[in-house]
C-alpha cells in the first residue's frame, strides 16, 4: 500500500517542482516503487523528466473528469522503479469543469484509490495555488510536504497553507499529516539563509526536515536536460542533498533500505 505525499505551497518559486521530481528519482534510485504524479497545468514535472506536455493526449485531468484508469496513462521512466501520471494544459480546465461535479473534492483520491496498491511512494506536484486541484491533492494524499525557501518572505503564507491543511483535516481528509516543512534555496553565504533557517527550525522543530536543499547550478539545469539531478550529475550537491531527503523520510516512515 503506497503512501501518497502531496508537495505543496502557494508561493511559487520554492523549489516545489524540483523537490517533486527530485524526492521521487530519489526514492526510485533507492528501489522504492515511486509514482510522480504532476497535478500543476504548468506541467513541469511532466516536462522535467523529458515527457513533452504537448504530446501527452491522456494525463491526470482525464483521470480526474473523465474517470480514464490511471493505467492508461502511465509512463515509464528511464529509472526502472520510476513512472509518471504527466499533466498537460487541459487541466487548466478541470476546475471549472469540476465546479459542479458531486463529491469534486475526491476526483484524484479515487483514480489513485486504483493504484495505489502497486507503489510504496505516490508524490503529487501540486500546482502554485489553493485552488480546486491542490485541494483534490491534499484529499488524496496521507501527508504533505511544504517547501520553503530560505529567503526573506518564506514564512509568509506559509500560516495560510497550515490553515488550508487544518480545514482539509477537519472536513475532507482527518488522515492528513504534515510529513514536515523542508527548506529550499539554500545559500550558506548570506546570513539571511542562516536566519530563515533558524527561524523556521525554532518554530516548527518538530517538522522541519533535517535535510536542506542548497542552490545548485546542476539542479538548476537538469530539467532543461529532462533527466532528475541524479541521473544528469549523481555527484552534485543537489543530487546528495535529495538522496539524504529521501532516506530522511525512508527512516521517518519505518523502511530500511
Amino acid at each position: 500500500m503506497g503512501k501518497i505525499i502531496a508537495i505543496a505551497n502557494q508561493k511559487g518559486g520554492v523549489g516545489k517542482t524540483t523537490t517533486a521530481i527530485n524526492l521521487a528519482a530519489s526514492l526510485a534510485v533507492l528501489e522504492c516503487k515511486t509514482l510522480l504524479v504532476d497535478a500543476d497545468p504548468q506541467a513541469n514535472s511532466t516536462s522535467g523528466l523529458g515527457i513533452n506536455p504537448k504530446e501527452v493526449k491522456k494525463g491526470i485531468y482525464e483521470c480526474m473528469v473523465d474517470g480514464v484508469n490511471p493505467n492508461e496513462v502511465i509512463v515509464k521512466n528511464e529509472l526502472n522503479f520510476l513512472d509518471v501520471l504527466p499533466s498537460h494544459i487541459d487541466l487548466v480546465g478541470a476546475e471549472v469543469e469540476m465546479v459542479n461535479i458531486e463529491h469534486r473534492e475526491e476526483k484524484m483520491k479515487l483514480a489513485l484509490d486504483k493504484i495505489k496498491d502497486n507503489y510504496d511512494f505516490i508524490i503529487i506536484d501540486c500546482s502554485p495555488s489553493l485552488g480546486l486541484i491542490t485541494i483534490n491533492s491534499l484529499t488524496a494524499a496521507d501527508s504533505v510536504m511544504i517547501p520553503v525557501q530560505c529567503e526573506y518572505f518564506a514564512l509568509e503564507g506559509l500560516g495560510k497553507l497550515l490553515n488550508t491543511i487544518k480545514i482539509i483535516q477537519t472536513r475532507l481528509n482527518p488522515k492528513l499529516e504534515i510529513e514536515g516543512i523542508l527548506l529550499t534555496l539554500y545559500d550558506s553565504r548570506t546570513s539571511l539563509g542562516n536566519q530563515v533557517v533558524e527561524e523556521v527550525r525554532t518554530h516548527f522543530k518538530n517538522i522541519a526536515f533535517n535535510t536542506i536543499i542548497p542552490r545548485n547550478v546542476k539542479l538548476s539545469e537538469a530539467p532543461s536536460f529532462g533527466l532528475p539531478v541524479i541521473v544528469h550529475d549523481a555527484e552534485s550537491k543537489g543530487a546528495i542533498s535529495y538522496l539524504n531527503l529521501a532516506r530522511e523520510i525512508l527512516d521517518k516512515n519505518g523502511i530500511s533500505k
